[in-house]
């Protein structure tokens, strides 16, 4: 199968030079989950899918719009199964795709931050990871990714217990801000329990 055969060239490409480890593996869940990670370096999407990947799943990603500008990258991506988000509003046609994805037993990968951030730091956590786990009923996958992935220092992927957000109370003026900072609670936890310093906001 052509999409097994591309996993497993770039899987092989980058091993020698990140030796990506998986640690936490027996807690990724069966079906749907609104896989969450820290963002530190443009590698981190690629990593969390190989290291899902070599788990028996077949995830999707949400990438900024800005990947699927060239033709051939588009066909690339939208083939691996990664649709784009324009980050600049709320993108109806992303959600959706998001929320289908999930429904259908998928496990879907975004970063809450919405965007790289440096090392030692942490952006923002925007809604939407939030939102799409409390709509679909899904699970949260918490995942540490270790910061500084340069070449031959080697990235360690540190999967977290899944965990359900409750529905948002109403009248909340953002109503998934919170479970969205929770989520990014839970994926610094797994950082600190790694040894890594808690990230200055």
């Amino acid at each position: 199968m052509l999409y097994n055969l591309i996993v497993y060239v770039v899987y092989f490409a980058l091993l020698p030079i990140y030796r990506l480890k998986v640690k936490g593996a027996e807690k990724i869940p069966e079906g749907a989950a609104v896989v969450c990670g820290n963002h530190t370096a443009r590698v981190d999407a690629v990593v969390l899918f190989l290291a899902l990947f070599l788990n028996g799943n077949r995830p999707a990603i949400i990438g900024k719009a800005e990947l699927f500008r060239n033709p051939i990258a588009r066909w690339f991506f939208t083939y691996m199964g990664a649709f784009p988000v324009d980050r600049g509003k709320a993108d109806l046609t992303a959600i959706k795709k998001a929320l289908t994805v999930l429904k259908q037993g998928q496990k879907l990968i975004i970063f809450p931050e919405g965007t790289r951030v440096k090392e030692g730091m942490s952006g923002e956590a925007k809604s939407g990871a939030a939102m799409m786990a409390v709509r679909t009923g899904s699970p949260v996958l918490p995942v540490y990714i270790t910061p500084g992935r340069k070449a031959f220092r080697g990235c360690t992927v540190t999967f977290g217990d899944p965990f359900y957000l409750p529905k948002p109370e109403k009248g909340e003026h953002d109503p998934y801000k919170k479970g969205a900072d929770q989520i990014m609670e839970k994926i610094w936890e797994i950082g600190k329990s790694r040894g890594e310093a808690t990230p200055r906001g």
